[in-house]
């Protein structure tokens, strides 16, 4: 099958690969870049497993192919926090977030969006703007008490940028 060359900057680092047109991002992600952080989990776009961010907006990666994020910018958890963990991640693990693990990078993500979009949300926005990731484990109370959590913690470094 016919290649095509794309251009990517995952994690503000720039790669060119030659990929199959019908590469999916999450693919292209975990099995060209090593970045397994960005879990299949569905297959479906049902999950929100594969969670990544593209141009600041929370993706599915299973829906996307790696040409869509040709000369675009792609942000994993492996990326999230380079010095220590974030405080979404710190709040997941404060407010027992997490259980087996597998959904957290997706809501990790999915969560840095939201609070970039709305840094004061409600329970209910919060539960709202999670619709499309499922955790099997913790019945979200953890995982809303963590986003809380690490929301208040975020205002002030936020109102600073």
């Amino acid at each position: 099958m016919e290649r095509v060359a794309i251009r990517v900057k995952v994690n503000g680092i720039e790669y060119r690969h030659e990929v199959e047109p019908r590469t999916l991002l999450v693919h292209y992600l975990r099995e060209t870049l090593g970045l397994t952080g960005t879990h299949v989990g569905c297959d479906t776009s049902q999950c929100g497993a594969c969670t990544v961010l593209l141009e600041g907006k929370a993706v599915k990666s299973c829906t996307l192919f790696a040409v869509q994020a040709d000369e675009r910018e792609v942000l994993t958890i492996e990326g999230l926090s380079q010095d220590g963990l974030h405080p979404i991640q710190e709040g997941f693990r404060e407010k027992h977030g997490l259980q087996c693990g597998f959904c957290t990078p997706g809501m990790v993500l999915t969560a840095y969006a939201l609070l970039k979009e709305n840094p004061n949300p409600t329970e209910e926005e919060i539960r709202h703007y999670l619709e499309g990731n499922l955790c099997r484990c913790t019945g979200y109370q953890g995982i809303v008490e963590a986003i809380l959590w690490a929301a208040e913690r975020m205002r002030p470094a936020q109102a600073a940028d």
